[in-house]
């Protein structure tokens, strides 16, 4: 999490102390671990210190190794910071890669963290995004089969999902008036109806409204050539109808580097762009590029929120 002061960001880190620094221990990192206190004065992060905000494991923890009995602490985790940001206590919230298939084998429904923190904040509709430096790639849907994707795709979801990136890149990115391209969801963009008729018949009349609305929204275009350097040019935002539609592009150029961002939240929310990789657990061969990124971008959207709320 998050704490804006007058001087940078204040990073809090919600663990188990004993498990943190066992992990120091085995990477031969210098580390000491500050409680934290929500009354305490806020402080800009230094290096070679944790201010930990502890919540306790459940079970031992093993590097590498899955253990459905830890479940409630990833959750008890993820709650707590969640909650402290609605309350104001925290600016944001930064999200560490989370195994899911060991949260769905305790029991617990979860397809993800936006979808679970969509739930705790009673938001209607999250927004996936990922950004780098050349691109931003928001999603209308997340974690679905692809078969379902169709049906999933309605002209009233993409216009909710036009209206929360429009809103969310203004107010958090600095970008008043975002251009936003619209890929279609079959090849050729269906092709004039030849290959599909959604372009027709869901996203057109979604993309139309938006626009009488004051949003930019261009397309639906081919997915194959939206990503040409000269289109990316000429858009803020690209907005793809499904999961495997648009991040292996952004991946691809920019994989441990990117950032994934949760729009259509009251809170912000920022995260890798990687899975757990269990077997570099603790062998100090894992990347933080990723983890840097989205830390210094959630402490950069924080800030621009506020000015923006201030203007």
């Amino acid at each position: 999490m998050l704490a804006q002061s007058d001087c940078g960001a204040d990073l809090v880190v919600a663990a188990d102390p004993e498990l943190i620094e066992s992990a120091a221990r085995t990477l031969g990192l210098p580390l000491e671990l500050d409680e934290y206190r929500a009354a305490a004065p806020r402080e800009p992060h230094r290096r070679g210190r944790l201010k930990i905000l502890a919540i306790p494991c459940r079970r031992p923890v093993v590097a590498g190794r899955l253990d459905a009995g830890n479940a409630p602490y990833v959750l008890q985790m993820l709650d707590r910071a969640c909650d402290g940001c609605m309350s104001g206590e925290f600016a944001a919230l930064v999200t560490a890669p989370v195994q899911k298939s060991v949260l769905m084998e305790s029991g617990a429904d979860f397809s993800g963290h936006t979808e679970y923190l969509a739930a705790r904040t009673g938001a209607a509709l999250p927004v996936m995004m990922l950004v780098d430096e050349r691109m931003r790639v928001a999603l209308v849907t997340t974690h679905l089969p692809l078969a379902e994707v169709p049906g999933a795709i309605t002209a009233g979801r993409l216009l909710t999902t036009l209206r929360i990136v429009h809103a969310d890149l203004g107010r958090r990115f600095g970008v008043p008036a975002p251009r936003i391209a619209v890929l279609g969801l079959n090849p050729h963009a269906g092709e004039s109806g030849h290959l599909g008729r959604e372009e027709i018949e869901v996203l057109e009349p979604a993309i139309h409204r938006a626009r009488s609305e004051g949003i930019d929204a261009r397309g639906p275009l081919p997915a194959d050539t939206a990503f040409a350097r000269r289109a990316l040019d000429d858009v803020d935002v690209v907005l793809a109808m499904y999961h495997d539609q648009g991040l292996p592009v952004i991946k691809h150029a920019s994989f441990g580097d990117a950032v994934n961002v949760t729009l259509g939240l009251p809170i912000i929310r920022t995260s890798v762009d990687h899975g757990t990789a269990l077997a570099l657990a603790r062998s100090g061969r894992a990347d933080p590029g990723s983890l840097r990124t989205a830390v210094a971008l959630a402490a950069k959207l924080a800030a621009t929120e506020a000015a923006v709320a201030g203007s």
